[in-house]
């Protein structure tokens, strides 16, 4: 089966949420119709002229990116200017444009989540805080024989899921009753008589952001033409999501020997950095791109070490005055590692769904900085 831009889109968004994204951020479909076809995608951290170059020699019909090709809002499309020339080619070429950017940073698994998993970093934690997730309970009334079929369609709708595991539910039996009416074609009993049915409460817990999906999931593989189902909002807090992680190393180790992991796990030629190389470190604080901003954070939840990229002359100052060291891996150093990530996220979901699309990897470097 073909898969349409909304069918790509659909699976960013399930790893990365847009209400994950920072107040102004321009993420979403930025060039492109939802309806169209796509059998080739491109994913890239960013779409700079020679990105566009390789999606229209690699023939593909949607670019993924991270970083959002239209950021500021445009007053003009002149084709004269780097921006409007790259918007041309790509409308000229009918290839569609899906940025996600700080919605991705912070998910779950994201690119902050990915830099703490591949420092081998325990008891991690978001460094800063922008969402919890709120949770309520789904509880339906099941006739017996078709439990199984109705927490199946939960679960696949995303009820149901706690931690590493799906399909928790709990269920209890019990005897319903009911009188068909005039007008009404019912699954058991006979219109006129009260009806006494075995049946199950079957019960599990669910995101609110997707308990109206969840229910029409619920609704379509239930027999009755009328289910008795109930909401309930709870308390149950979620995990928190947000820009930064931190967390431990396995065991301290001397800032030196972190620079040089840093640099063997993100291959990286050389780093900045700022500190004593000799000093011990254990809570290492991060935020892939530019996250200076949360020093005052990783400083308060008492980091050794902050890395991220883009540390300006000041902030590396200001770093260092609250008592930590710092590394720059720089911008694209910190968030490049989503790439092959994310295209292997979308082969997977594109296999489950049974789409026919290819998912290829930019071989483009687009960090403008280089050292000798």
């Amino acid at each position: 089966m073909a898969a349409k831009v909304q069918s790509i889109i659909n699976m960013v968004e399930k790893l990365a949420p847009k209400y994950l994204a920072e107040e102004g951020d321009n993420i979403g479909l930025q060039i492109g119709d939802p309806a169209a076809e796509v059998y080739r995608v491109l994913v890239t951290l960013d779409i700079d002229s020679q990105v566009v170059e390789e999606a229209i020699q690699e023939d593909v019909d949607m670019v993924v990116c991270h970083h959002p090709l239209i950021f500021k809002p445009i007053k003009n499309l002149r084709f004269d200017n780097p921006l409007g020339r790259k918007i041309a080619q790509l409308i000229g070429n009918s290839i569609a444009v899906y940025a996600a950017h700080t919605n991705l940073d912070s998910a779950k698994d994201g690119i902050n989540s990915l830099l703490a998993e591949k420092l081998d970093l325990r008891e991690v934690e978001v460094l800063a805080p922008s969402s919890i997730e709120k949770y309520c309970k789904i509880v339906v009334f099941v006739p017996q024989g078709y439990e199984d079929q109705v927490r199946d369609a939960l679960a696949q709708a995303g009820a149901g899921w706690i931690g590493n595991y799906s399909h928790c539910t709990f269920q209890t039996a019990g005897t319903g009753t009911f009188k068909a009416l005039e007008g009404a074609n019912p699954f058991i009993g006979i219109v006129g008589e009260l009806e006494k049915a075995e049946e199950y409460r079957l019960e599990t817990i669910v995101p609110e952001r997707i308990a109206a999906k969840v229910v029409k999931a619920m609704l379509k593989a239930h027999p009755y033409e009328e289910v008795a189902y109930d909401l309930y909002p709870l308390l149950n807090e979620g995990p928190s999501l947000g820009l930064g992680r931190i967390g431990k190393l396995p065991a301290p180790i001397t800032l030196g020997e972190l620079v040089q992991q840093v640099k063997a796990t993100l291959g990286l030629p050389n780093v900045r950095l700022g500190g004593d190389l000799g000093s011990k470190v254990e809570k290492v604080a991060l935020c892939g791109g530019s996250g200076t901003f949360l020093m005052h954070k990783a400083a308060f939840k008492g980091a050794d070490v902050l890395l991220t990229g883009d540390v300006k002359y000041h902030d590396g100052q200001d770093i260092l005055a609250q008592g930590m060291s710092f590394i720059d891996a720089g911008h694209n150093g910190t968030e490049r590692i989503i790439v092959p990530v994310l295209a292997k996220y979308l082969r997977e979901k594109a296999a489950e769904g049974k789409l026919e699309v290819e998912i290829v990897e930019s071989r483009v470097n687009t960090d403008p900085f280089q050292t000798i």
